[in-house]
């Protein structure tokens, strides 16, 4: 089949969206398809990829005649299926779909992001002034929580399926039997330090659970990531003395996260808004438990009491971090739970089908 993507940005660019894009493109064309990519983010030359960039403010990744060069391409490449990538604002691949509609081509839109009050009013509006559910989209998000409030604005007549983000689960895979003789709990997250994170929230969370937990029990936690919210995460560690015990060290490789999680006792996953968490499914996947919001894509694959613990607010994950801490017994069930068992959520085989089904239906309609 050839299948042509269409995503605001793209490697070199390494966040989530970009490297979940990009992973997809290498496991479809391993598995026979012809892939191609159309992305407004500026990079060096790879195959298949179509750099569609203008001059823009902060090098943002758009172009104000984007649907006409999707259109010109779609046109002369005429791929079975246009597949498009949107976060919660996506102009250039919004415009990639109105290029697939406007050339004919069958078109799957997936949203990685959580559409959150303000993305919902914008999207009813962009509804009223397009009829954008009248184009004949098949939708895919990537959990049952950013699915809901997409399916409460499109309506009925756009099918929403959930198609997990895809893992390499056997990366993750932990070696040997779980044994922790440190002395302490090693409590770590992984993300981009961004406000819409809660990293900030992370930290008094991770201090209200440092002292909910008996003197006897030693914590430190690690905070791999960079971002905006940095210098106010430093600030907020040196104001409340706790630069002892929690570190920022920064952006790390898969490989560096993969050492740290080995070490590690418990995985928090503190966004709320979080639409699938796939950090939490590389820790999970290496055998730890999870500390995630209830209500976030994480409880895709962490049920309370057996991958992790899940909690409603901050004051309950904060207790949720403080029980793991101190119930070693509980700590090592979910860790041994975790190491015999599978995620039911994001192997490569599973979410191709996911997608070729989508397709088919859009193909189809």
């Amino acid at each position: 089949m050839r299948i042509f993507h269409v995503s605001d940005c793209y490697l070199p660019r390494l966040g989530g969206i970009e490297v979940q894009v990009a992973d997809l493109v290498r496991q479809q064309r391993a598995a026979g398809h012809e892939v191609e990519v159309a992305t407004a983010t500026r990079g060096e030359p790879l195959d298949g990829v179509h750099r569609i960039v203008a001059r823009m403010p902060f090098d943002l990744p758009v172009h104000p005649r984007g649907v006409g060069h999707v259109t010109r391409l779609l046109t002369s490449r005429r791929p079975a299926v246009v597949h498009v990538h949107t976060g919660a604002v996506s102009p250039f691949a919004w415009m990639g779909v109105r290029a697939a509609v406007r050339a004919g081509v069958p078109v799957v839109v997936t949203v990685h992001s959580m559409w959150d009050p303000g993305t919902r009013a914008v999207y009813r509006l962009l509804r009223l002034l397009y009829e954008w559910h009248r184009w004949g989209v098949v939708a895919t998000t990537v959990s049952n929580a950013a699915a809901r409030p997409i399916r409460r604005v499109a309506g009925a007549g756009v099918p929403v399926h959930v198609v997990a983000n895809g893992l390499d689960l056997s990366g993750w895979r932990p070696e040997g039997p779980y044994a922790r003789d440190s002395g302490e709990v090693h409590v770590v997250a992984v993300g981009r330090l961004a406000p819409r994170k809660h990293p900030v929230r992370l930290l008094r969370a991770l201090a209200d659970a440092r002292a909910q937990v008996p003197a006897g029990v030693a914590m430190r936690a690690t905070v791999i990531g960079d971002g905006p919210a940095r210098p106010s995460m430093e600030k907020y560690l040196a104001q409340h003395g706790m630069s002892g015990w929690v570190s920022l060290p920064g952006r790390y490789s898969r490989e560096e996260i993969a050492e740290v999680l080995n070490t590690a006792d418990v995985f928090v996953a503190p966004a709320p808004l979080e639409s699938f968490g796939i950090a939490a499914l590389e820790a999970r996947a290496a055998g730890l438990p999870v500390v995630a919001r209830a209500q976030s894509g994480v409880a895709d694959f962490v049920a309370h009491g057996r991958e992790g613990l899940l909690a409603r607010d901050p004051t309950g994950l904060a207790a949720a971090i403080a029980r793991l801490a101190a119930d070693r017994p509980l700590r090592e069930s979910i860790a041994a739970h975790n190491r015999a068992n599978a995620p039911g959520a994001g192997a490569w085989p599973d979410v191709l089908a996911g997608f070729e089904q989508a397709y088919a239906q859009a193909i189809g309609s």
